[in-house]
C-alpha cells in the first residue's frame, strides 16, 4: 500500500532541495529558474521510529526494515496555472495523484536566488498556489454538475444525495474555501473521492529557512499564523543545510554538524513524521530472529487489512491476529515474557489495528 505526500509550491522555494535531502540523492535537477522541475520526482523515504531497535534488540533480528513514505517533487505553481500558465494543467494532474500536500514557503531573504514575484511573502504565495488549487476544483465541478442536476431530476436518489454534496462544495469554493473544510457525512466520503478535487488534500506547509531562520523571523511568524489559521501543522526547515547534513555518511560527523546549530535531530525527521500523521497512518510491527519491519495502514483499518498490506494470502485465509501493545512487548522483554503475563492476545478480522501493535498473523490457504 503506497502513501503519496506531494511537494508543491511557487518556483524556487527550495522543493527540489527539500526532497533531495530527503531522498539523500540528487535526483532532482536544483536551479536558480523556473520550471527546472518538469516531470514529478518520487522518492522512498524510511520513516525515522526509535521503536524498531529497541524491538529488534529484544528479538535478536538480524535486519530492521522501516516502513516508507513516497515523497513526490511536484513542478513550481505560479498564477494562472489553472489556465495552462507554466505548463500549470500538467502539473496539477500531478496531484491529483498524491494523498497529502507538504505546501514549501519560502521564510527567507536572498537577493541571489529569484523570486517569481520579486521578493518571499508567506501569504501572498500561498495564496497563489491555494488560489489556483480552488479554480481548478471549480472548473472540474461545474463541468460535471450539470449531468448530476439532471440525473436528480429525473428522480435518481443516488444522484441528488451526490448533487447535494457537490452543491456544498461549490459555494465554499466560491467564497473561497478549499473542499477540505466543507463537512462531510461518513456515508458522502466515497463520493468526494471520486471527485479527485485538489482542495480535498490534507495541507502540511513545510517553512524554508536559512539557518539563522530556524530560530524564527517575521516570514516565519507570519507562515506560522497562516497554518494556525487554517488548522494546519507547520514544520521550519533549512533545506540547504538538511541536503548538506545528507551528504555526509559519518554518524558521528553528522551528530556534530547537528550540535552546531542546537539541533538533537535532522528537521527532515520532523517533516517525514509530520507528513506521516498528515495521512493519518499508523505503524504496526512483525518482530523475530530474522527481521522486524515496520507496516504502515491508515488509522482505524482492521486486522485483516493489516495483514493484506503485508501479502494478499495473509488477508484471504485469515485466521488471527496474535497481538501485543509495543509497551506490553518491551516491558516483558519480549515476546514469551508478554505470553507468560497475559498480554499476549488472540484478535480476529474485525480488530482495529493500535499504533505500536507487535502482531504475528496466523493464516490458512
Amino acid at each position: 500500500m503506497g502513501f503519496r505526500c506531494g511537494i508543491v509550491g511557487l518556483p524556487n522555494v527550495g522543493k527540489s532541495t527539500l526532497f533531495n535531502a530527503l531522498t539523500a540523492t540528487n535526483a532532482a535537477l536544483v536551479a536558480n529558474y523556473p520550471f527546472a522541475t518538469i516531470e514529478p520526482n518520487l522518492g522512498r523515504v524510511p520513516v525515522p521510529d526509535p521503536r524498531l531497535v529497541t524491538l529488534a534488540n529484544l528479538a535478536k533480528s538480524a535486519k530492521i526494515t522501516p516502513t516508507q513514505l513516497d515523497f513526490v517533487d511536484i513542478a513550481g505553481l505560479v498564477k494562472g496555472a489553472s489556465q495552462g500558465e507554466g505548463l500549470g494543467n500538467k502539473f496539477l494532474a500531478h496531484i491529483r495523484e498524491v494523498d497529502a500536500i507538504a505546501h514549501v514557503l519560502r521564510c527567507f531573504e536572498d537577493g541571489g536566488i529569484i523570486h517569481v514575484s520579486g521578493k518571499p511573502d508567506p501569504d501572498a504565495d500561498a495564496d497563489v498556489v491555494d488560489t489556483e488549487l480552488m479554480i481548478a476544483d471549480l472548473d472540474s465541478l461545474e463541468r460535471r454538475i450539470d449531468g448530476m442536476t439532471k440525473l436528480a431530476r429525473g428522480g435518481d436518489r443516488d444522484a441528488k444525495a451526490r448533487l447535494a454534496v457537490a452543491e456544498r462544495i461549490l459555494v465554499a469554493l466560491r467564497a473561497g474555501t478549499p473542499a477540505r473544510a466543507v463537512a462531510i457525512a461518513e456515508a458522502e466520503h466515497g463520493f468526494l473521492k471520486e471527485l479527485q478535487l485538489l482542495t480535498t488534500r490534507p495541507v502540511l506547509f513545510v517553512l524554508n529557512v536559512d539557518e539563522t531562520g530556524l530560530k524564527g523571523n517575521d516570514l516565519v511568524a507570519r507562515a506560522e499564523e497562516l497554518a494556525r489559521k487554517q488548522g494546519a501543522q507547520s514544520v521550519r526547515i533549512c533545506a540547504a543545510f538538511e541536503m548538506e547534513l545528507a551528504e555526509i555518511a559519518d554518524a558521528e560527523e553528522r551528530q556534530a554538524f547537528l550540535s552546531e546549530l542546537g539541533l538533537a535531530e535532522p528537521g527532515l525527521n520532523r517533516l517525514i513524521r509530520s507528513g506521516y500523521a498528515l495521512l493519518d497512518l499508523v505503524t504496526f510491527f512483525t518482530v523475530g530472529p530474522t527481521e522486524t519491519r515496520a507496516w504502515t495502514i491508515k488509522r482505524g483499518a482492521a486486522a485483516v487489512e493489516a495483514a493484506g498490506s503485508i501479502h494478499t494470502d495473509f488477508a484471504r485465509g485469515f485466521i488471527r491476529a496474535e497481538t501485543t501493545s509495543y509497551a506490553d512487548y518491551v516491558a516483558c522483554g519480549g515476546e514469551q515474557g508478554a505470553k507468560d503475563a497475559g498480554k499476549y492476545r488472540l484478535e480476529g478480522r474485525d480488530y482495529v489495528v493500535k499504533d505500536g501493535d507487535v502482531i504475528y498473523f496466523r493464516f490458512n490457504v
